[in-house]
């Protein structure tokens, strides 16, 4: 044993040729291996980290592949090539937003207006979904909102269609196609419900139907009628006003005009004028609609090239 003065400390001096600071049995190949395997984890992690990275660029990649192939499908008239690899895309990339509108679009065209089957509410629902997923992401987007309104239409959900119409103007104000839409639906509403309350044999007259809606079944009518009536000349009159060569809102004036007059049954003066009102609009709606095929006949104004590039 070594002494050092003055430390009071001493060590024990190992034999010449071994070095180890341990006696046989210490712990030391197990804390190396250990270590060693510490030493390794952030090399795993940054390699499968590495591997994720490049396994998700591939499939973004693939993804917008198959978007491509789904949008040159769709152009070529091939709606279900189109369907599968749009469904393709929004597999290989869930985030891929655009994937997911245009799969909605396209199972959309597959709907048929008026039908209700339960295979064509089924397409009906998936293309509401899919429009639904990209809403989720962009609230405001308003090809979705239009989207979902108009297969809700086409499936006669006519007061779902109604409400997303309403969210696509809290988005656009202006948008003169979605305060005409919930005018049409307010007709449409209107007009059903009359030919129900109508006794049976009896026709629509267009002129308030004066002579059957008379006492309680006049009440009934303003009952089920009146709002729809009020709101669909004002939705009528908003996309005019924002359109002012509408024709299609002028003719629906024309019809909702027709519903009030039986709305204002038993008040004859006000009947009158709406028939007379409903004449108006007619006349304006022929008179805009021809203005309006004028104007396409006459084509755009200024200089006019050929395909040959050539002034006409």
């Amino acid at each position: 044993m070594a002494h050092f003065a003055g430390w009071g400390i001493s060590r024990r001096i190992q034999p010449r040729g071994d070095t180890r600071r341990d006696q046989p049995g210490d712990d030391s190949k197990e804390k190396d291996t250990n270590m060693n395997r510490i030493a390794r984890l952030p090399v795993l992690a940054a390699l499968s980290a590495a591997l994720l990275v490049s396994l998700t660029g591939c499939s973004q990649l693939e993804a917008r592949m198959e978007l491509n192939k789904g949008v040159a499908a769709f152009k070529a008239g091939k709606p279900e090539q189109a369907i599968t690899h749009f469904q393709n895309a929004t597999k290989l990339d869930p985030n891929l937003r655009t994937a997911k509108q245009y799969l909605a679009t396209a199972l959309s065209q597959n709907v048929i207006a008026g039908l209700t089957t339960p295979d064509n509410i089924k397409t009906a629902n998936e293309a509401i979904s899919g429009f639904q997923e990209v809403l989720k992401e962009r609230p405001d987007d308003l090809n979705s909102l239009k989207g979902v309104a108009s297969l809700y239409y086409n499936i006669n959900e006519f007061q779902k269609s109604k409400e997303w119409q309403k969210k696509v103007l809290a988005v656009d104000p202006k948008d003169p196609e979605a305060a005409y839409s919930v005018g049409v639906v307010d007709w449409r509403l209107a007009h059903d419900n009359i030919v129900k309350l109508l006794p049976p044999g009896t026709q629509d007259d267009g002129a308030g139907n004066a002579k059957v809606l008379v006492k309680g079944l006049c009440s009934e009518v303003q009952a089920k009628n009146g709002s729809l009536v009020e709101e669909g000349l004002k939705y009528l009159g908003q996309a005019i006003e924002n359109r002012p060569s509408y024709d299609e809102a002028m003719a629906y004036m024309n019809l909702t005009y027709r519903r009030k007059a039986d709305v204002d049954c038993g008040n004859e003066p006000a009947r009158k004028e709406d028939v007379a009102k409903s004449a108006e609009w007619l006349d304006k709606a022929m008179g805009t609609r021809k203005a309006n095929e004028a104007k396409k006949d006459k084509g755009p104004g200024g200089i006019v090239m050929d395909s040959n590039g050539n002034m006409k």
